[in-house]
């Protein structure tokens, strides 16, 4: 009896388990490609469309000249990666959203009549949070450079703009997909904004400068160094870039001026298992909380942290690797009080008779930072714009704050990748722009105009 017992309670235990787990990953069931249900309803249900914020269609089903049906992306390569395809697998929204692209809650009276005449009832469409606007810009700014732009709301967490570069026309996926894949130079089906990993650069003194004020509370602004263009420990020496000697700085022209040797020095000053704390709080090393497809941004920090490493973490170099939408997720966090809101793509699914049946609201995900931290950083990347590397930014007809970064990469010396994060207007942030250029070179010369560029599409300037 106690063995049929026990076997009895394990059977619907696990009986309970397949329930609830089939109910809590639905859209995620319904998507996999072994689940024969997604067939019968893409059999009898036309795939939903995609729609920007103000409504343009960003991707829609439409019948060819011989009647079969046909995926059609009115703006061709300009949403690729962020809309994405759904032929040859799916990417994008086309993924994210399939649940609800191939399901149809049309009205009975709807279906009724499309039973009568053998037509397929219409799927339900999906709105995105999107501004086709800003989208043009930002591919424009970005020009013919491999790289990435992120534009979102700090306080809501909408994705406004999602550019990687180089892009491809989704249209002819099925045409170019051989080549595609095999292209391991380009990477071209990588979405370099939110999988892409580079090392961050100067961007992470943001990081650096958030734990020196944690273990200096009282005391951070009276920190004072002599830059004399390098620092020298067990034989690893730092320089700043392009030979700079900065003199004498405190901790806030540190910042402004990007000196790497100040912020060298910062970082050996510092407790490193408690810094591998704070690295794992601002969700580096794990799976970020998004619904999009994303890559996990890597460094490791730990009382083991040699003192050569330490300083090559410290200027964003060595093994620290980051995608821009991390960066992107901790500027709006700055931004937002310290708050992060979590990024979202889909804002709402609506059916044939123009009635939404599911609305994504904002969603906090948690405290990055603590209010009088958030406001300490604001201040340090104001700072950067107007005294520093971002016065690119400087004087016009809306604040701007943020930290440009030149990330040296593979074993040219001298190679950088060219960064900009920040915010706008400064005193009540309305959004958030991360830009990447790949081999381009400083990030004021380079990253910044293209974030004044977007800054301007939204202030209408």
């Amino acid at each position: 009896m106690l063995i049929t017992w026990m076997f009895t309670l394990l059977f619907l235990g696990l009986a309970g388990y397949i329930t609830y787990y089939s109910v809590t990953h639905q859209q995620e069931l319904m998507s996999n490609s072994y689940n024969g249900r997604q067939q019968i309803l893409i059999a009898k249900n036309t795939r939903g469309r995609i729609l920007a914020a103000d409504g343009s269609v960003l991707a829609q089903t439409i019948l060819d000249s011989e009647g079969n049906e046909k995926r059609e992306y009115p703006y061709q390569n300009l949403f690729s990666h962020v809309v994405g395809y759904a032929t040859n697998g799916r990417m994008g929204v086309e993924a994210q959203a399939n649940y609800y692209l191939i399901h149809s809650n049309a009205p009975l009276s709807q279906k009724a009549a499309l039973d009568v005449s053998g037509e397929k009832y219409p799927g339900d469409d999906v709105y995105t949070t999107l501004d086709v606007n800003l989208q043009e810009v930002a591919s424009k700014a970005l020009g013919v450079y491999q790289g990435a732009v992120v534009v979102t709301e700090p306080d809501t967490g909408k994705v406004l703009a999602m550019v990687s570069k180089p892009d491809f026309n989704p249209e002819q996926i099925a045409d170019i997909w051989d080549d595609l894949i095999q292209d391991d130079e380009s990477s071209i089906l990588l979405n370099r904004a939110s999988q892409g990993l580079y090392p961050p650069g100067s961007t992470f003194k943001i990081v650096m400068a958030l734990e020196y004020i944690r273990e200096n509370p009282d005391t951070y602004q009276n920190y004072h160094y002599t830059c004399n263009g390098s620092i020298t420990r067990e034989e690893s020496r730092i320089q700043c870039y392009h030979g700079s000697v900065h003199g004498a700085v405190d901790f806030q022209r540190s910042f402004a001026k990007s000196c790497n040797t100040s912020f060298a020095n910062i970082g050996l000053s510092l407790n490193r298992d408690e810094f591998g704390k704070t690295l794992n709080a601002l969700l580096f090393n794990e799976k970020l909380p998004v619904a999009f497809q994303s890559n996990i941004s890597r460094v490791e920090v730990s009382d083991e942290t040699i003192d050569s490493d330490m300083m090559q973490v410290s200027i964003g170099q060595g093994t620290t690797s980051i995608t821009p939408l991390l960066l992107n997720m901790i500027t709006c966090a700055i931004a937002n009080q310290g708050i992060l809101m979590k990024p979202y793509l889909i804002d709402y699914v609506q059916n044939s008779a123009e009635n939404k049946v599911k609305t994504f609201e904002p969603d906090r995900y948690g405290k990055l930072m603590e209010e009088n931290e958030a406001e300490a950083l604001k201040g340090l990347m104001i700072d950067v714009v107007e005294e520093g590397t971002a016065s690119k930014l400087k004087g016009l007809s809306y604040t701007a704050a943020g930290k440009t970064g030149s990330a040296e990469y593979g074993t040219v010396k001298g190679e950088s990748h060219a960064w900009f994060t920040g915010f706008a207007p400064a005193e009540d942030p309305e959004v958030c722009v991360t830009v990447i250029i790949e081999g381009a070179g400083a990030g004021g010369d380079y990253a910044v105009p293209i974030a004044k560029r977007i800054f301007d599409a939204y202030f209408g300037t």
